[in-house]
């Protein structure tokens, strides 16, 4: 078990280590490819992490919000294209991923309206921008769906039996 550090603003790499009671030593045999001079300069912001070490920290630290904040928050690709998920419990994330499912069901005919001629005419636009907004609320709902499930398979919470 590793010292807790004392820093105030701990970013997100550190508190996931530390929510694990692992010292950089230890972190280090688990990341396997990640030194503990590398994780230091990760958690103190003096060097940006790469996705492969992401990932990497993702599964032993056994946190699946890691690659979607490195996505939303790191990436400049991400930072385009990537909803901002995080781990909620689990009726929340069924309500949620229903309502989006459901808004979309309203705007399914509008969609093959405006999708039939292959364009989006100045008219249809507004109409476009709306259902848009309804595949990000979607998109955030699988999102967030998916982080609980791999938390879920970590923690014991599903069972992971094929």
């Amino acid at each position: 078990m590793g010292r807790r550090s004392t820093k105030e603003d701990k970013n997100i790499y550190q508190q996931s280590r530390e929510n694990m009671d692992l010292s950089r030593e230890a972190a280090e045999e688990i990341l396997a490819f990640v030194s503990a001079d590398r994780i230091e300069k990760i958690e103190s912001g003096k060097s940006a992490p790469h996705p492969d070490e992401v990932l990497a920290m993702e599964q032993g630290y056994q946190n699946p919000e890691l690659s979607n904040y490195y996505c939303t928050h790191e990436c400049p690709i991400g930072m385009k294209y990537v909803q901002k998920a995080e781990l909620k419990e689990l009726p929340q994330l069924t309500v949620e991923l229903l309502s989006a499912l459901h808004a979309m069901e309203l705007e399914r005919d509008q969609l093959i309206d405006i999708s039939v001629d292959g364009r989006v005419n100045s008219f249809e636009r507004k109409q476009f921008d709306v259902i848009l907004q309804k595949l990000s609320a979607l998109d955030r709902a699988i999102r967030g769906m998916r982080i609980w499930i791999e938390h879920a398979l970590w923690t014991g919470k599903m069972d992971n039996a094929e």
